[in-house]
């Protein structure tokens, strides 16, 4: 019987995991549709608000999906309380629950994840650090931009 449930549960979880992907991509492709700054410039107003509630909403529910139920115990600190949010070992896709629990951060990624079809639009949305591995300045640069982002008062989403 687990077999038959099998059988059919995989195929159905794999479309719902399919159209809430696409629908978050194009959520987020609204959120940054003629971005003033283009990724220069914090997201505000209905734009980060859209980001924030619809992309951790839809992140939620893809987890949910998949079979995984996360509560959270305690009070995530605030980005006045922690403007950089220091997740660990963050070598999988479970970095994507710390995000949607803390309600879409800014991220550091590698510049090359920008460019991926349908996961580079949702990565882009959450304004990432970009580390650059060809450029012999990048870790520099990378700390530098987290370093402004972090002092600057709110403007900024807090940094995972």
């Amino acid at each position: 019987q687990t077999v038959l449930q099998g059988i059919i549960l995989l195929p159905l979880r794999a479309i719902c995991i399919t159209f809430l992907l696409l629908l978050a991509w194009l959520v987020t492709s609204i959120a940054t549709f003629c971005q003033p700054g283009r990724g220069f410039l914090p997201l505000r107003g209905w734009r980060r608000r859209m980001i924030q509630t619809a992309l951790s909403g839809l992140t939620r529910a893809a987890y949910f999906v998949m079979g995984f139920q996360v509560k959270v115990k305690g009070k995530v600190a605030s980005l006045q309380e922690a403007p950089i949010f220091v997740a660990a070992p963050h070598s999988s896709f479970f970095d994507a629950i710390i995000c949607a629990l803390t309600g879409m951060p800014s991220i550091v990624s590698r510049a090359e994840n920008l460019s991926t079809p349908v996961f580079g639009t949702i990565l882009r949305s959450l304004q990432p650090v970009a580390v650059s591995r060809q450029d012999p300045d990048s870790r520099k640069n990378t700390v530098s931009e987290i370093t402004r982002r972090a002092l600057s008062r709110g403007q900024w989403p807090q940094v995972i």
